[in-house]
């Protein structure tokens, strides 16, 4: 996977600031209050930082912007980089200026003078997550990138600090690469290959075979892949951190390594993006590996069905009628509206085979998201206030944009089928709520849960606050704040 860029806490050494290499960092407050590491930055520039905060500069900036100043005078460093923070920075403007260095530090090895820094970590994370590139495929482009080095007054401290946001990142990263990977490289077995490698990290994992799924009964998540000669796989990531016995929280998650639609074609335009539509099970993989990398003090189960969609002679066709792992019968009235076949027989077994606290599923599911909602929201449905308040507080906090939408009788008696128990498309009018009843069909009685549709946030077309333009990870750091909230708050 793409290892997050190298980080390193270190006492500060003024003396060492001239001859840093590649980009040198240094904090000044918005009306120009320089530290002891920006006196020093502006005697070895002969004074250019004083003349830049006179010249009125830095009052045009907002928290968390960045003047850089190419080759400076006085430094061996590439560039000068000074970013604009109050001593008070939020964690949102302290995210924003590692953001800003992030995206201007490219390869080079970057040293921050952070001695002055309210949250060296929110300013680190920001840069870590921006600096993010994916290259698997580029042949030319394999430059060695740079690490980060942070001068603050307690080192070890604010390493301590920062290795659950670093183990964060990783799960960032883990979910960017697995949304970014092409079809062909990223095929069922290869996804479920990626997971059970996070064995080592200590998580338990098992990974269901197509002749397990028959055994219990699953035909809608199978009926998914008959047109594949990728064979369907559901891969479970348990991890066991808090009280034994105690409930776990189950992330469940689509993972459909391409969608063709089916027999239900897409266009052609635009279908090289359904590489994306495995968001939901790439963002389950990410948490999980966060809460590994992080020993977090709770238990969390997180499930996800893998499979492709193809046409082929034993593709499923529209008006077939297909039995869930719950008993119901579904009658396929698209088969491009796959992700809920699919989530239907992951949510039962969840539920049968944990009894969770609560279910919380995500998934790129709808079109009719992104209509709603565009690219800066996920869509959230629940049965649940308490849970679904918890999760939106927490993407709140993260920075990640949600936002909530109704259910209802209404909504629900759309789905229903003259010929089976129910179908799995009642049109095009609310379509993100009519496949979110659709999933809560599958929700037992008493279950908290949450439907994250991430159509419009997993794969952007422009930077995102935290990363550049592909995959987001949107989702990780919002589930990763709700376990450590929720179940390690006590």
């Amino acid at each position: 996977m793409t290892t997050p860029v190298s980080v390193a806490f270190t006492e500060i050494d003024l003396d060492a600031v001239a001859t840093a290499e590649g980009r040198v960092a240094v904090c000044v407050t918005p009306d120009g209050k320089l530290d002891q590491a920006a006196r020093r930055v502006n005697r070895l520039t002969k004074g250019t930082l004083a003349r830049i905060i006179d010249s009125g500069t830095l009052e045009k900036k907002k928290p968390g912007d960045i003047v850089t100043l190419a080759w400076p005078v006085g430094l061996a460093a590439e560039a000068l980089d000074i970013v604009v923070l109050p001593r008070n920075a939020s964690v949102e403007e302290s995210r924003r200026a590692g953001v800003a260095l992030g995206r201007a530090k490219g390869d080079k090895a970057l040293t921050l003078l952070g001695g002055a820094l309210k949250r060296p970590v929110e300013v680190v994370l920001g840069a870590v997550l921006r600096a993010y590139r994916f290259t698997d495929h580029k042949t030319g482009d394999k430059t060695e990138v740079g690490p980060i080095t942070v001068m603050v007054a307690k080192p070890e401290e604010v390493e301590a600090d920062a290795t659950p946001a670093l183990a964060v990142a990783e799960g960032v990263f883990f979910t960017r690469d697995l949304v970014s990977e092409p079809a062909n490289h990223l095929t069922t077995t290869e996804f479920a290959d990626r997971i059970a490698a996070m064995k080592d990290l200590g998580l338990k994992i098992t990974v269901l075979e197509e002749k397990d799924m028959e055994q219990l009964g699953m035909g809608a998540l199978l009926s998914v892949g008959h047109g594949s000669i990728s064979p369907t796989k559901l891969a479970v990531m348990e991890w066991q951190g808090g009280p034994k016995g105690e409930a776990p929280l189950a992330l469940v998650g689509k993972g459909v390594v391409f969608d063709t639609g089916g027999i239900s074609l897409k266009p052609a335009q635009g279908m090289e993006d359904m590489t994306m539509d495995m968001g939901g099970a790439g963002v389950v993989a990410g948490v999980m590996r966060t809460l590994a990398r992080r020993k977090a003090k709770a238990n969390v189960v997180g499930l996800v069905g893998l499979v492709e969609n193809m046409p082929s002679d034993r593709a499923t066709r529209p008006g077939d009628v297909v039995t869930s792992m719950k008993g119901d019968t579904i009658e396929v009235i698209n088969t491009d509206a796959e992700g809920r076949l699919l989530l239907a027989d992951v949510l039962w077994y969840a539920q049968e085979t944990y009894k969770p606290r609560g279910v919380i599923d995500l998934a790129t599911l709808t079109g009719a998201c992104i209509v709603a909602l565009g690219h800066e929201n996920a869509a959230v449905l629940s049965n649940d206030d308490a849970l679904c308040d918890a999760f939106l507080k927490s993407a709140k906090s993260e920075g990640e944009g949600a936002w909530r939408l109704p259910l209802g009788k209404a909504y629900a008696d759309m789905m229903k089928s003259q010929i089976a128990d129910i179908k799995n498309s009642g049109g095009r009018p609310a379509g993100t709520i009519t496949a979110a009843e659709f999933l809560h069909r599958f929700i037992q009685d008493g279950m908290p849960w949450v439907h994250l549709d991430i159509a419009g946030v997993a794969s952007m077309k422009a930077e995102t606050p935290y990363g550049p333009k592909g995959a987001s990870g949107w989702g990780v750091m919002a589930l990763n704040r709700l376990v450590a909230d929720m179940l390690e708050s006590d």
